[in-house]
């Protein structure tokens, strides 16, 4: 029987997901609560359940972990009257008994919050929220289609008050629309002069409805992100197939016009990204139907950094999921744009297959070392490495999850200054770590670091890329059992840090 590359690639793969499970232990935690569920768990790297909450309220869809040790979790409230995919309508601050800090909710005839939420610096929340509007009021706008009313998207911000909260600030995409079908309704202009505004009839939406059914959900805005360093808000929209920037300095009545904020441009987008159509322009449209988790990448030295990351769910060959980032062209607080073309890039700068795939819901994460943490929803969590062998796996599915390393200040007040059971390893300890003699015939020692709790996995590879050895918890590197020549060695301490260094060999 004659076997396809395809097979035999599905075949190989699997025996080495069997074989390089443990190839390097996932060092940290993670922290998910399944849709609709009332338990929190943030589980270890071995899958064992380091710290749970037993929630009086379920779940809508996203919790995280703040850096006193408190969660903040959106929740299903018991009373909303407008309903739809990951409803919540409340969200409260527990803390690690589950004791109520503070609550709020956000939910009445007119508005309700719903899927994700992002946990500011300061403590403060973002939401994300449905708002309604009527059939007059969508055809007013220059909606050419207004059967039944719409809830646009729009961001609350909120502030702990005592034991409740305070709206400091708001966004709402009503107010950034724009329309070419009629020039006596409001919004009229040219599309594609014009793609810092949204086409009110780009997007159909969930097709009306109203309350009880969701069917008034018109973006489905499902995932928020923040760049403390610009001040702008990354979200994604799954029925635009798009993924938006917008500015969070401004004030709420800023962020209602098109003027002022560190961009200058106050609540236009300032970038969008992945259905060009949207706005008139040419190119390929790369989020092709659900788009979720959107981030940027921590500027601190890992791959990718600084780009925006997301969970394109049916992106890939034969509608996969893939992880896909971008390298957004930032100028400032602004982004360079051509008029009359799509925004840059053309296409991804980055992707990673899937191992399993889901239409909706899923996210992602960079880690420090290197590695990216996948969550494919109503599959599995897994982490993968630079060379796309996995090293760790466990066997849920919730809506979203998170990857927290050992260093965190949340993982830190929740379970203790040492809570991978190793001390952490310094960046001053790293800078002095060094092989000897270099060059050497062969054998090398390795200087200004000691075992002890500590872990050090040395990886070597050749001038083509290729591993050629791999050893653990030795301070000797062995090398004499090939050419002489070029190599490099990744140097991973306590799975939290690696470095790379160059050897050369001669006889």
């Amino acid at each position: 029987m004659k076997l396809t590359f395809k097979v035999i690639a599905i075949q190989l793969f699997s025996l080495l997901l069997i074989s390089n499970l443990n190839a390097q232990s996932f060092n940290g935690y993670a922290l998910y609560n399944l849709q609709n569920q009332n338990t929190t768990y943030l589980i270890d790297k071995d899958g064992n359940i380091a710290h749970s909450w037993s929630c009086a309220d379920a779940c809508n869809y996203t919790v995280k972990l703040k850096p006193n040790g408190n969660i903040v979790r959106g929740i299903k409230n018991s009373g909303n009257q407008l309903n739809g995919a990951a409803v919540g309508g409340a969200v409260q601050e527990l803390d690690e008994n589950a004791n109520i800090v503070w609550e709020y909710t956000y939910s009445t005839s007119d508005h309700v919050s719903h899927h994700d939420l992002e946990v500011l610096p300061n403590g403060n929340v973002i939401l994300i929220a449905w708002e309604v509007k009527s059939t007059a009021e969508l055809t007013q706008a220059g909606r050419t289609s207004a059967s039944s009313e719409l809830w646009p998207t729009h961001f609350i911000e909120l502030e702990q008050s005592g034991s409740t909260a305070t709206i400091v600030w708001e966004w709402h995409i009503w107010d950034h629309l724009i329309q070419d079908a009629d020039p006596t309704k409001d919004n009229y202009g040219v599309v594609a002069d014009h793609p810092e505004l949204m086409d009110i009839n780009a997007v159909s939406g969930g097709g009306g409805g109203g309350p009880g059914g969701g069917g008034g959900d018109w973006f489905h805005t499902n995932g928020v992100g923040y760049n403390e360093t610009l001040d702008q808000l990354v979200f994604t929209s799954r029925f635009a197939s798009e993924l938006f920037i917008i500015d969070h300095s401004t004030t709420t009545a800023e962020a209602a016009s098109n003027a002022g904020g560190n961009s200058g441009m106050g609540g236009d987008f300032l970038y969008r990204w992945g259905n060009p159509s949207n706005y008139g322009a040419s190119g390929s449209q790369i989020f092709t139907d659900a788009v979720h988790d959107p981030r940027w990448i921590e500027d601190d030295g890992r791959p990718n950094a600084g780009m925006i990351q997301v969970f394109n769910n049916s992106g890939g060959s034969g509608n996969s999921s893939v992880i896909d980032a971008i390298a957004a062209p930032a100028s400032g607080f602004t982004y360079s744009y051509t008029a009359g073309t799509s925004y840059a890039p053309s296409t991804y700068d980055w992707r990673h297959e899937c191992l399993a795939s889901y239409s909706g819901q899923g996210s992602s994460k960079t880690m420090s070392n290197g590695n990216v943490f996948v969550n494919v929803s109503q599959n599995y969590m897994y982490e993968v490495d630079q060379s796309g062998t996995v090293v760790w796996q466990y066997n849920a599915s919730p809506t979203k999850a998170f990857r927290y390393e050992c260093d965190d200040p949340g993982i830190i007040a929740l379970l203790g200054s040492d809570p991978c059971g190793i001390a952490s390893i310094s960046e001053e300890t790293i800078s002095q770590v060094e092989l000897y003699p270099n060059p050497s015939t062969g054998v090398f020692k390795i200087d200004g670091f000691s075992l002890g709790q500590n872990d050090l996995k040395m990886t070597v590879v050749d001038m083509f890329g290729k591993v050629i050895k791999e050893v653990e918890n030795t301070l000797e590197l062995d090398l004499t059992e090939f050419p002489e020549g070029v190599y490099f060695v990744k140097l991973n301490f306590n799975n939290e840090k690696v470095i790379t260094k160059k050897l050369t060999t001669i006889r």
